[in-house]
Parts: C-alpha cells; structure tokens; sequence
C-alpha cells in the first residue's frame, strides 16, 4: 500500500436546521451539524468548510464550543444529536486536527440543546456545561482541564416533563462563585435554577423560579452583562424567545427590588409590563444556596417586551457590538440579533435617551420581495442567528441548508452581505462532470440538482495563487420530486431524472454563462454567434409549475409584476382562469440585468432564483420513477470543442421496475429527440446502473437481478444497439454500479476492460481481449476465419477483489494512469476508485496486459479514514481535466493531479486532489 498526497479541495453539505446546531467559537471558527456530521467553517476564509467530522449515528441537533483556557493547545466542542450521545472532540490550535476524545452515553432522547458556561470556575479551572434532551431532562457536566475527561455532575429532571428547548448558563459575580441556570422549551414558563461552586467536591443547582409570560414554546435563552466589564456591580439581562412572535427581556438584580435602579429606561420597561398585567410583572427572589449570605439574594423582574416579528423566532443572542459604539470605555453598545421564521434577522438596541428597545437593522428578505412559490420565493424562515466574536459578522440558516453572512462595513455604516457556504441536506444521489471538466453538477433527495465550480477570480489568488477555491456557482433545477441521477450533455447542457415518469434536459441560460465564464476564468466552449442562440437569458419556475420557463432578464428599475406576466385577471378584467395560474411566474425570481453580474459566488437568494436552467425537452416512455441514465461520449474523432458541443448523443435510462416490461432500457437521440425503439432489454428487475464505453461501442448495464449486460453499437439496428453478451451470474448479490476503463492509443489494440462492484461486497474486473478481426485483418487472413474467430469474443473475469462491506460506487479514471511495452504489446495501468456502503474510499491501480491475459493489482493508494464518510458512497466521478503538478505551482515532482468528486448519503460533496 503506498502513501499518496490526498488533498481536500472542497467539501459542501447543508446544514441542519435546528437552532441549536452550530456555534462560534473565540477564535473564529463556526462549528455546525450537517446530517450526522459536524462541519469546520471560518467565515473569513474564501475556502469553505475546512473539515467535517464524522462519529455521530444520527442527525446532530446541537454543537457548543467549550472556553478556552490561556495557553491552552485545544479548543473543545461538544456535540449532541439524535443518537443520545454528546461527543466531546478536540480541535488542535496548531494542526488544525480534531479527534474525538470522550461519547457521553447518559441521555435516554434525542439531544437538543447545549449551553457552556463562559469561564472556568472554581479551584480546579473546571468547564461546566449543560445539555437538554427529549427525555425532559437537563444534565450537567464538568471537564477536568488536566485529563481532559467529562464527568456527569447533576441530573435536572424538568417540572410538568417538558422538553427542554432552550438553556442558558452565567455566572452571577465575577469570580464564578455563584452560577445561573434557565431552562425552557415545550412549555410557555422560564424555570431558573442557582448553584454555588464554592464547594469543589459538588455542584448541585436548586430551582429558584418560575417566569411567566410568554403564550407559547419558548426557543431561545441568553445571558449577558448588562455593563461593561470596567463597570462593576451591573445587572444581567436574560433574553427569551417565543413561538409567540415575541421576545421578552428579563433583569436579574443583586440584593432587593428596592435597590433597583431607577431610570428612563426602567419607566419603559414598566410600561412594556402594562401590555402584560399579572403575574408576568411579579418581582421574583431568588438566592444561591451555600453562597455567603450577604450576597447570596438576587431578584429577577420583567423588564421589557420586543415586537416585530411575524412569525416565530428561534434565536435571540446578545453581543456588545462595536457597530454602534456609544461607551467611552469603548466596549461597544449592548445589541440583540433575533432570528425568526419570517425571514428576517433583527438588530435590537436600547434607545441611550427613551430606553425603549427599538430595530436598529433589519436583514434578510423585505416583504415586497417574498416569492409565491416555495421552491425560489420563499426562503422557509430562519433558524438561528449568531454574531461572530467581534460582533461585525452575523450569519444565519436558512430552509435550504444554507448560510447568509452580512459583515458590517464601517465606511457605509452599514451591514453588507456577503458569500457563505452551501451544500445539500439529504444524500447526493448523483453527480457529473461537465464534458469540458471546468463544473461539477449533483443531484440530491433535497429536490435540487447545483452546480459547482473553482473560483479562479478570487482577488485573494493575487497573494496566494494555489488556493483556488470551490463553491456553489449555481442551482439549475429546483424540482417538486426527489432527484435521482444526472449527466452531462455537453458543456452548456444535462439531463436529470427523479422519481417521476420523464427526464428533463436543460441548457444553460446566457447570464449564468457569462458569469461562469467570469468567475471560473475560463472561456465559454460556444463561439460569440452559438452563445446569442443560447435558448434564454435566464429562467423562472411558474407559481404552479415544476418546469423551469425560459425568460428575459429585465431592467434595473423594471416593474418585476408587470415583467412576470402575473395580471390577477389575465388581462380581460374577469376571473383568473387556470392557464393564467400556470403561467404566471413569480415576481420575487425574475431576473435583473445586474443579478449576476458580480465578481464573487453568488448569495443564497441569488443561488435559489437567478441561476436556474431553462428546461428545453422533455422525455416520456417509462411507466415508473427514473433510476438511472448515461449520456454517450463526444466522437473522439473530433478534434474541435464546438463540434463536439453541436454532435447527437444518445441518452440512456432505466425506471425502478419488478417485471420483464418495465426493466427495459430506453434510447433517445438529442437530434430530435426521439425514442430509438425498440428497447433494449436484458434484466428482469431494477437496473441500477448504465454507463456508454468511451469510444460509445458499448452499453454496459447492471442491476437488481444479479446479472450484468453489453450491448454493442449495431448500425443496422432501429434501436442503435444490440445484446452482445448477458451474464445472469455475475454477482452473488444485487450489482449496484459499473464502470468502463478508458481506451488506449491507438484504440484498436486496446483491451476492453469494464468493473462491476456489488452488494456480495466484491468488486470484480472483466476483460474482452483486442478484437481477433482486428488483429487477423493486419495479417491479411481471410474473410471466413474472421467470422469464426468473432464468435468466440467474450468478455471473461480478468481480477476480483474483495471489500469488507458492499461495494456501492466504482468509476475509472479518465485517462490511463500509465502504459509500458511488454513483449511487442502495450500493457495499460488504470485507476480505479471504489467506495463502500460504510463510506470506506480506496483507489487501486489495475493493470491489464496487451493481450489481456493478466489483470492485476499494481498499487493501492491508502485513503485515511478521515477521508473516509460516515454513510455510503452513492456515486464517484473523476475530473476528466488532468493538470500536471498543483495549481500555481510549478511541476518539480513529474506528478499529476487527479481530483475525485465523492457524492455521499450523508448529504456531503467532495472533491478530494491526489497526487499520483
């Protein structure tokens, strides 16, 4: 097994949408839950997610970052999910490693919510941190600095067996002596707790009080220090968040009521309390048990109620900005980011003259901009809200997954969006390169098929010219069906299929274009006329349709209702017939002239409305859902880009089927797009996987009944292909997927060589010898001994390995890795990648004799586990681009660079570079 250099050049998964899943941690790192794992994202670096980190069995509902001693070398994070484990991981300052150092198994439910205390307490510098789950219980934790271990200290069992949503952990004096704890979640009440850590050997919290007042779940807590830290004896303020559309601000005071302060601003908190009379304006005392006795009484007291918010809100988190400095000491003004389901982010402070809360900044979508429909309008709220450490920075989850950022521009004094990370939050059930090798397309269960390409105009490749990054550049298809498979067409063109009837094909609209062209640094494989006959500008989705419509971009200052067609009445000053419905599109996703005209990877909202494909054709013949298809190869014949952009290809699919009439499969040609009949048919039940050779003279095809099938390009037949060969025993178990290796030069003395991997956890290579025509026809046999030695063809088993788990994803590189002259003939080295259904990647080297008489492993390259995923490998894709050396770099080593697109049930993308 040898040693290579695997480099992780792009790693993309959506984010899971529970408020409590993602954190930010002192040093600037964002730690989030995607699916079962927990990705490592700066929002300062253009590269993206630096690392996820897999061990969870279930979806992770809630990550918290742990302080940080001085001096310390690890950062800590403790994760907690839908598997009732909390995982404790160690981040390395220097290498950037994390390992996971300790599971917790004491919850009993599914984890929700995580909350740390900010400073270490007591003697020993303990870390304490308290986690919430669906068993109505709240336990605390204590890590030791020294060894590192977590130990449980106490276990709070939730009055009336509510789920705990929500937690928030303070301090209640500076020296840590006296700790707060408030609880919320499935009901409309605040339980507070207090403990003392005076004691070192226990820490036990009591309950203290009951706040009421909110009329609905409560879904976010948060403490802060009312002053700066220069000032002493400040109050703490707690903020909570309802499903009632409000947030009610709560003073936690030393000593009595009566030694309240009095103010303008506490005139307008009893204000505030009027709208809410009863028992919501009750002062409650509470006291830390075991704490000295003349300063162990606090109070706590309503302190004002925020409006503004439409919908629920899931987070409402403090921060002492530097935005809207007003302090001399310089410390920056007390701020609230709240996060709600009505598409908004709201920055509230307190008026310095009234001491009324008002918005100061409202992000996010403005009502006028809400779409119609919800595959591009509506954005599905927010989830969670956070503000970096400095406080110029906040970010926010949307329903897609995806991150928004809005960084504060001091000069404009004002906040500015900017890009964040992308990805998809259910398997990635496909992907394909673009036949140029400059994008990569992927499909998913999340109903979104996205685009994704390298960055090559990154001003900051100026400074450091080998970081050329990766990100989403474009969501084509935005579908009302889970996305199953997808292949490219040409450079400007794919087909998809997903679980309904017919296939769609799209082309790429003119604005998409010109901005992929300018952001990839690469020149469009149109020429100037082809690229004006590109079949629209842009894109839309009909308010009631599932086709993307081809449109016109729009002016500026355009009215968009007007341009979107969407007259109430159609126009006749009647009633809104059903045709009119259909094609009215939504006003929100109509596309402006300026939308992509931009020099950084387009926002969210442009992701989700200005970068779709124009459908062009449709393609109906098959009774059930789509499972698979291939698209045929370019003619290696021609030498030109743009022929090979213009020829016919031939599309292959396959549907989920259980009987003879249905595992069929079925050619169409891109000239007119029609059926070659009849279809081809081979298998008896599902066929999983179809892949063209590369010079298109075979179809080979693999499926759920076992077997695997060539079929062999056939001039003379209507369908364009006939059965070459059928092996009913090719597998013990289901074949899952198949893969060709790459024709050598000259083609002609070539082997054919093609794997199949399958469920019997066998990867399994087979070899068809160079044609005997071919080879007799040099020597000038004749035309009788030609025939008979055509017969006798087949392809037989050359090599079978064998995995651990089942073999769910193989692909061959696109180009051999290496050819040397052995005895007159040319012996070819492939490079095969495999993936299993536990996520296990490995990459071999297959060697193959001129003759193909020996099929042999000639290397295996180790992949870390690290490098492994969690779940299965649903599909492998090798970049057809091959560059020598890495990018911005001058090639000493003679290596080249191959990447590998990774599609994952997880939900992750990646693109992995290695060195061979």
């Amino acid at each position: 097994m040898t040693e290579t250099a695997i480099d992780p050049r792009y790693l993309s998964a959506g984010a899971n949408r529970y408020a409590a899943a993602a954190d930010w941690a002192e040093n600037g790192l964002v730690a989030f839950g995607a699916d079962i794992n927990v990705c490592l994202w700066n929002p300062s670096d253009t590269v993206g997610i630096s690392q996820i980190l897999s061990g969870h069995t279930a979806h992770v509902r809630a990550v918290k970052f742990l302080p940080r001693l001085q001096d310390e070398k690890s950062t800590y994070l403790v994760s907690g999910g839908d598997d009732q484990s909390l995982r404790v991981w160690a981040l390395d300052s220097e290498t950037g490693a994390a390992t996971c150092v300790q599971t917790l198994q004491e919850h009993t439910a599914p984890i929700n919510y995580l909350a740390a205390l900010k400073i270490p307490v007591g003697s020993t510098k303990r870390r304490i941190f308290v986690s919430g789950a669906a068993d109505s219980t709240v336990k605390v934790w204590s890590v030791d600095v020294s060894s590192g271990q977590t130990t449980l200290l106490q276990t709070i069992k939730t009055a009336k067996k509510y789920f705990p949503l929500a937690l928030a952990l303070s301090p209640l004096n500076d020296e840590g002596t006296s700790l707060l704890l408030a609880v919320a979640g499935t009901t409309n009440i605040i339980q507070v707790f207090t403990a003392s850590t005076v004691d070192d050997t226990q820490l036990e919290f009591t309950p203290q009080a009951t706040l009421p007042g909110h009329e609905n779940w409560i879904r976010s807590l948060d403490f802060i220090r009312e002053k700066p830290k220069s000032e002493a004896e400040s109050d703490i303020l707690l903020a909570s968040a309802s499903q009632d559309k409000y947030i009610r601000i709560w003073r936690i005071h030393q000593g009595s009521a009566l030694s309240m302060p009095t103010s303008a601003a506490s005139d307008a908190s009893a204000a505030a309390a009027a709208l809410t009379p009863g028992p919501a304006n009750k002062i409650h005392k509470i006291k830390v048990e075991g704490a000295d006795p003349a300063t162990n009484k606090y109070c706590i007291m309503f302190e004002a109620l925020l409006l503004g918010h439409e919908d629920w809100i899931y987070t409402a988190r403090w921060c002492r900005s530097p935005t809207s400095t007003t302090s001399d000491s310089g410390e920056g003004t007390l701020q609230l980011l709240s996060a709600s389901a009505d598409n908004s982010l709201s920055i509230w402070e307190s008026d310095p003259e009234s001491g009324i809360w008002i918005t100061v900044a409202r992000l996010g979508e403005v009502s006028r901009e809400k779409g119609a429909t919800t595959a591009t309008g509506s954005i599905g709220g927010f989830w969670t809200g956070m503000w970096s450490p400095s406080g110029t920075t906040v970010i926010t989850l949307g329903r897609t997954g995806s991150w928004r950022r809005w960084d504060w521009d001091s000069n404009d004094q004002a906040w500015k969006q900017n890009f964040a990370v992308s990805g998809h939050t259910r398997a990635v059930t496909g992907i394909s390169w673009s036949r140029n090798g400059v994008y990569l397309l992927s499909t998913s269960s999340d109903q979104t098929t996205r685009l994704h390409a390298e960055w090559a105009t990154n001003p900051s490749l100026t400074t450091y010219p080998s970081k050329r990054t990766w990100h989403e550049m474009a969501r084509p298809q935005i579908h009302g069906y889970d996305l199953n498979c997808i292949d490219s067409l040409s450079s400007t063109s794919f087909v998809s299929g997903a679980d309904e009837k017919l296939m769609r094909v799209f082309t790429e609209p003119k604005a998409v274009a010109r901005m992929l062209d300018r952001l990839t640094g690469t020149s469009s494989a149109l020429s100037s006329s082809d690229f004006d006959s590109l079949p629209a500008d842009a894109a839309n989705i009909p308010v009631l349709g599932l086709s993307n419509k081809a449109i016109d971009v729009i002016d500026d200052d355009a009215d968009a209702s007007a341009a979107a067609g969407g007259n109430p009445d159609g126009g006749r000053g009647g009633d809104v017939t059903m045709q009119d419905r259909e094609n009215m599109l939504d006003p929100a996703s109509m596309v402006r002239k300026s939308a992509l005209e931009i020099d950084h990877p387009p926002f969210e909202e442009s992701l989700s409305r200005h970068t779709l494909w124009p459908e062009v054709e449709k393609l109906y013949g098959h009774g059930y859902e789509i499972s698979c298809l291939a698209v045929s190869h370019p003619s290696s014949s021609s030498s030109d880009q743009q022929e090979k952009e213009k020829e016919t290809h031939l599309i292959a699919s396959a549907c989920r089927a259980a009987s003879l009439n249905h595992a069929v499969i079925r050619l169409f040609e891109t000239d007119k797009w029609t059926e070659l009949r009849p279809p081809l048919k081979a298998h008896t039940s599902t066929i999983h996987r179809l892949r063209f050779s590369s010079d298109n003279t075979y179809l080979l095809s693999v499926g759920k009944d076992r077997q695997w099938a060539v079929f062999q390009r056939d001039p003379q037949s209507s369908a364009g292909y006939t059965l070459l060969q059928l092996n009913p025993k090719g597998h013990s178990r289901m074949i899952l997927d198949a893969a060709w290796a790459p024709k050598s030069s000259p083609p002609s003395s070539s082997v054919d060589v093609f794997a199949t991997a399958g469920r019997d956890k066998a990867v399994k290579v087979w070899v068809r010898k160079p044609s005997r025509q071919q080879q007799q026809q040099q020597v000038g046999e004749g035309e009788e001994n030609v025939k008979e030695k055509k017969e006798e063809e087949a392809f037989t088993l050359g090599l079978s390995l064998t995995e651990d788990q089942p073999v769910t994803a193989l692909d061959f590189a696109s180009e051999p890795l290496a050819s040397s002259e052995e005895d007159g003939s040319v012996s070819n080295t492939y490079l095969l990648a495999v993936g299993t259904e536990s996520g296990k990647l490995s990459v071999v080297a297959i060697k193959v004799s001129g003759d193909g008489s020996e099929v042999s492993v000639a290397e295996t390259y180790k992949v870390g586990e690290q490098l492994w995923l969690p779940k299965a490998v649903m599909q492998l894709a090798w970049r057809p681009k091959v560059r020598k050396g890495g990018e911005g770099e001058d090639d000493t080593s003679g290596k080249q660079a191959r990447e590998l697109a990774i599609a994952g049930e997880d939900g992750s993308l990646r693109i992995y570079e290695f060195s061979l």
